[in-house]
């Protein structure tokens, strides 16, 4: 049984699914306005997750071929043969999207569970299904999964979206390239022989980190902009924070291109959007 629940909860992606919710909590909590009810919180933010949850499992389902290529991929249920594909494993998909999607709308708005579906569709579809195996944009547009949950959350109070989401949206679509592209860089010899166009597959190592370096000083600049908004200094102090340690990280990989300062750059991408969701919003409870 525990190994079971085990292998539901990398299939369903939960962790990823986690920090896709956080995002649309972020978003509720920057965003001007009534606040919602407990019950309308938890009921989006349970929407957020298993959307996510029903496209990080259809990303598994629908790559299982590429996934036992690489080392870092092929002890994944569906390749191993745990989990036995099916048009069973594809309705529980769909049904879990299409419950997520409803119960957002009905607890909220319409353009609020506008916004859930397409996060799902942005990761299930359009990244993994068109881009995935064709392009290095591929995890550039798919991106907007995470910029989706912000703008659901902020949505849910004001349809019409206020600036502060809204840069914190885009914040969120310029942050998961550089976060992939490190971790592409930690497994670049997979992902060249699999044949998967991820950046630092597509052109030289070092071309490649200064890209990873670029995005990171755009995100982080960005990331400060809200301050001058509606939030405050718990906000400023959590985004300067991360931000200078994802900033640090990625300049040193751009001198040295190897996958241990790669994997260093991964980590403080996640400590970066970490500190700068929790600042928004305990920055944003402090203040209401």
């Amino acid at each position: 049984m525990q190994s079971t629940l085990a292998l539901l909860y990398s299939v369903f992606k939960i962790r990823i699914s986690v920090s896709i919710m956080l995002c649309a909590l972020a978003g509720i909590a920057v965003t001007p306005g009534v606040g919602l009810a407990p019950w309308q919180v938890t009921i989006l933010a349970l929407s957020v997750l298993m959307a996510s949850a029903s496209a990080g499992a259809f990303n598994h389902y629908v790559e299982r071929d590429l996934d036992v290529r690489m080392a870092r991929t092929r002890s994944r249920p569906f390749v191993t043969g745990r989990f036995q594909t099916g048009a069973h494993w594809l309705a529980v998909i769909v049904c879990l999207l299409l419950v997520a999607v409803l119960a957002a709308g009905l607890a909220t708005n319409p353009i609020a569970a506008l916004y859930v579906f397409l996060g799902a569709f942005t990761y299930g579809v359009v990244y993994t299904l068109w881009l995935k195996r064709r392009t290095w944009l591929n995890i550039v547009l798919g991106g907007l999964a995470g910029s989706f949950a912000v703008l659901a959350g902020a949505a849910a109070i004001d349809p019409g979206l206020s600036p502060t989401p809204v840069i914190l949206a885009i914040v969120l679509f310029l942050w998961t390239p550089p976060h992939f592209w490190s971790l592409a860089f930690v497994f670049r010899d997979q992902y060249l022989a699999a044949e998967v166009p991820m950046l630092p597959c597509v052109i030289a190592p070092q071309r490649a980190a200064q890209v990873i370096l670029a995005h990171t000083v755009a995100l982080v600049a960005l990331s400060l902009v809200p301050f001058y908004y509606d939030l405050g200094w718990v906000y400023l102090a959590a985004a300067l924070t991360g931000g200078l340690v994802f900033i640090r990280a990625s300049y040193h990989l751009s001198l040295n291109p190897n996958p241990v300062r790669a994997k260093r750059a991964f980590s403080a991408s996640l400590l970066q959007l970490s500190l700068l969701l929790i600042g928004a919003i305990i920055d944003a409870a402090l203040v209401s």
